[in-house]
């Protein structure tokens, strides 16, 4: 019997050491660069709240890889740029002095609120709108952009905006405000759904879709990346709030990204921001600090 349990105990051993010294495997996202996904050292005991972070040393800042002017891996620096990277930059410098105390998380639009929640990043800049829905869900910050969904077609598209859809076939990313709102606004249209937009347009150059919808300046990004193939079609069709987005309840951090939009906002900086990285024409104004009231 003393044989028997001596054997028991060593597998248990065995078995908690393995358990130990096991690590998470990274997983592939939909452009084929690995991600690490696994949650931050201390998620579930506050691990994303700013005194946590502050030990840390770092902001972990989820941002979309695939979306020029807004949030793009670029090839060529395999650096993460554009707006919502700016953005980041911001509440990482607010939080320690540092816009480069910061590592970023390709964070697409179905995994952001999960991302948040399961402790994988601090903080989303995404182009994520802010809506009711999503506030039961996760807290917004300040909102620090407005746009509006609109239609992206080939150059010799004869579809004209939204009403001319009819029953043709639309590419949007699963998970988005995009996909419900042109099932709401082209009822007849057939909807297909992708992991990212550059998935979409790609599907859009094959023939595989019609038109790809989602926020214009999402869409402006990728005209402007291959100017004598698409175009940008039909205005707006709706208003999207853009705001930054945190776990429920990080009263610390959700502050400090504030101050860190309105000072963006106040000094300038926002406006230098859109001029970078989306258009030096035609700047529009900032936003109202509440995306609630946005368009009132």
């Amino acid at each position: 019997m003393r044989k028997v349990l001596s054997i028991f105990l060593l597998v248990l051993a065995a078995a908690g050491l393995a358990a130990c010294g096991a690590e998470a495997t990274p997983t592939p996202n939909a452009g084929g660069a690995m991600v690490d996904n696994t949650p931050v050292a201390g998620a579930d005991t506050g691990g994303n709240t700013l005194a946590a972070i502050k030990q840390r040393g770092k902001l972990i800042v989820g941002v979309k890889y695939d979306i020029p002017t807004f949030g793009f891996l670029n090839p060529a620096t395999n650096k993460v740029e554009g707006f919502d990277v700016e953005m980041g930059k911001a509440v990482a410098n607010k939080i320690f002095g540092n816009p480069d105390a910061i590592e970023f998380k390709e964070a697409i639009s179905k995994n952001r609120i999960p991302y948040l929640n399961d402790g994988v990043v601090d903080i989303v800049f995404s182009t994520m709108t802010a809506n009711e829905e999503r506030s039961k869900q996760i807290d917004f910050t300040d909102a620090y952009y407005v746009a509006g969904q609109s239609l992206l077609v080939p150059k010799d598209s004869a579809i004209t905006d939204v009403k001319s859809v009819g029953s043709k076939t639309v590419g949007t990313v699963s998970g988005s405000t995009s996909e419900k709102n042109i099932r709401s606004a082209a009822p007849d249209a057939k909807v297909e759904l992708f992991n990212t937009y550059a998935e979409a347009v790609q599907a859009m150059q094959s023939g595989r879709v019609d038109a790809v919808t989602t926020d214009d300046i999402i869409l402006f990004g990728f005209v402007k990346q291959n100017p004598d193939k698409f175009k940008v079609v039909g205005g707006q069709f709706t208003t999207e709030p853009y705001a930054g987005g945190v776990k429920q309840g990080n009263t610390d951090l959700l502050n400090a990204a504030d101050e860190a939009i309105r000072e963006m906002k106040s000094s300038g900086k926002w406006a230098d921001a859109y001029k970078q990285w989306v258009s030096s024409d035609n700047v529009p104004p900032v936003p109202p600090q509440d995306w609630r009231d946005v368009g009132k």
